[in-house]
């Protein structure tokens, strides 16, 4: 139904695990040449052996792999998109996706906590989009998807005041860089993911993944390829004409006034 995005130049930030990895997933899947980054070794040629078997067995074959990069650091943004023109032959899509949510209370929350998370987060998404704009311009149908959250933009939660700071900072970033770009036939779209069943979510313990369930009308946590499928409408020609624009992805989750609200409603 829509055009397809085979042989594209897509790179994923963050791509290594969790949902950035099911966002890059998703992209090779359906025939596009992806390269992930990350900052692990090990953990970066492990998941793109991983996504890249799972592209050429897929009916539209893709390809993938990785470069390591820490996307707060200028020069490694700028070299990721270097690397991404030599190997994939430009850049189509952008999706800025790596973060970091360590927990801290207000009250206790460093300046060190604050620069990783600000610095990765959303410093680490405008020096991103920087670094891959001349290709991105270049390609004709340049796409930048950020992969921003419900937490922060919509909703709050306790220890993640820099983690909600950094999330809404992304969309602020978003609105004005949508202006700027759309002359240059770029479009810059966020994705706002619910809790997602991740190796991150599962790290938070089962007393908070079975209390979020709950708190969701559909009943369930959101997968990695549900938030790569609304990245990948993003990235489609169907959608040149969005830009600036938030699709939230999480089950109804924000929907509710209260947990009563869900529970009142029969299984």
């Amino acid at each position: 139904m829509f055009t397809s995005i085979a042989g594209r130049a897509v790179v994923v930030t963050g791509g290594t695990r969790g949902i950035g990895k099911g966002i890059a997933s998703v992209f090779a899947r359906n025939g596009a040449k992806v390269l992930i980054t990350g900052r692990d070794a090990e953990v970066a040629r492990v998941a793109a052996e991983e996504l890249h078997a799972q592209a050429t067995a897929a009916e539209k074959p893709g390809e993938a792999s990785f470069v390591l990069a820490d996307v707060a650091s200028r020069e490694d943004c700028r070299r990721v998109a270097a690397i991404a023109q030599e190997r994939l032959g430009g850049i189509d899509v952008l999706c800025a996706n790596a973060g970091v949510f360590p927990d801290a209370s207000l009250e206790d929350l460093t300046e060190e906590d604050l620069d990783q998370v600000l610095g990765t987060n959303l410093k680490g998404t405008i020096l991103s989009v920087q670094a891959c704009l001349p290709a991105l311009a270049l390609s004709g149908h340049g796409r930048v998807i950020l992969t921003s959250s419900i937490t922060g933009p919509i909703t709050g939660f306790p220890g993640w005041t820099h983690y909600g700071a950094s999330k809404a900072g992304q969309l602020g970033f978003m609105r004005t860089a949508a202006i700027e770009l759309a002359p240059r036939g770029i479009t810059v779209n966020a994705v706002l993911p619910g809790n997602i069943a991740t190796e991150g979510l599962a790290d938070l313990g089962e007393d908070y993944a079975s209390g979020m369930t709950a708190a969701i009308p559909m009943r369930r946590l959101g997968t990695v390829d549900e938030i790569g499928y609304a990245a990948l409408f993003l990235a489609t020609d169907e959608a040149a004409y969005i830009t600036g624009q938030t699709i939230v992805v999480d089950g109804g989750q924000v929907l509710p006034e209260s947990p009563e609200a869900v529970a009142a409603v029969p299984g």
